[in-house]
């Protein structure tokens, strides 16, 4: 891809591992763009019959702040959340283990994608939340993943409170896999130990195996969390309130509607 492009994705240990790396620092907003890079860089990877697993990351300190809050407006929010959950079910179906190394912020919607993945890496000190319920919104993706992989009651705590917490913590809840001061240097450990060595059309038989239930199961859920949001929440007068409150800096004004 070109130096502007939001992705860079080359291949590592002799073309058996796909490195995927966000790449429009600080930020790295999961928006159209970016998700349309991650969706076909996918794509290409999921042919390549080499490949033992993906690395996805980021450049700069913060993983990423979330999905872009312009987007979620009307006319472009039920595109977005589409494309979004579209680039989700492709994750969670991928035939090889996806890990993904996280540091500094991982919120929202960047936290969707990074949960869609297989196994988690974080520095101790990353935040990594779902902050949309604090601005008038819900996360519908996270909706039905953080359920199924830290149980109901962590993920209602997560949802509904929209509080952060750090790699210790996400670790302690199974969000996160391990936890290391190089989350990228674990994730390639990982691999190298566990997953380089293997027969790669086995290992997309385990994979599949393991996940087929989980994918069936996502994927009815999300079809309707998403119906919800487009049609329930954003037919509210508060939805768009706090939407438009975080764009222009100021505290929303509820009206509870």
């Amino acid at each position: 891809m070109s130096p502007e492009a939001p992705l860079r994705d080359w291949r590592d240990r002799d073309g058996r591992l796909a490195r995927l790396r966000l790449s429009r620092p600080k930020a790295n907003i999961v928006d159209a763009a970016m998700i349309a890079a991650l969706d076909a860089a996918l794509a290409e990877v999921a042919g390549d019959a080499r490949i033992r697993g993906v690395l996805l990351d980021a450049e700069g300190p913060h993983f990423s702040f979330g999905a872009s809050v312009e987007e979620h407006l009307p006319p472009t929010m039920a595109a977005m959340l589409r494309g979004l959950h579209g680039l989700v079910l492709r994750m969670l179906a991928f035939p090889v283990p996806i890990l993904v190394a996280v540091r500094g912020q991982c919120l929202g919607g960047g936290l969707e994608v990074a949960t869609a993945g297989h196994l988690i890496f974080a520095a101790p000190e990353a935040r990594l939340g779902q902050p949309e319920i604090l601005v008038g919104v819900f996360p519908p993706a996270a909706s039905c993943l953080l359920p199924e992989r830290i149980g109901r009651a962590a993920a209602e705590d997560l949802l509904f409170s929209g509080r952060a917490v750090d790699g210790r913590e996400a670790h302690r809840l199974g969000l996160v896999h391990a936890v290391a001061d190089d989350p990228e240097a674990a994730a390639l450990a990982y691999f190298d130990e566990h997953l380089s060595r293997l027969s790669a059309a086995v290992l997309r038989h385990g994979v599949a195996a393991a996940r087929c239930d989980l994918v069936d199961r996502v994927r009815a859920k999300l079809a309707e969390v998403e119906r919800r949001y487009l049609e329930g929440l954003m037919a509210t007068r508060d939805a768009l309130e706090g939407l438009k409150a975080f764009l222009e800096k100021r505290p929303a004004r509820w009206e509870d509607r």
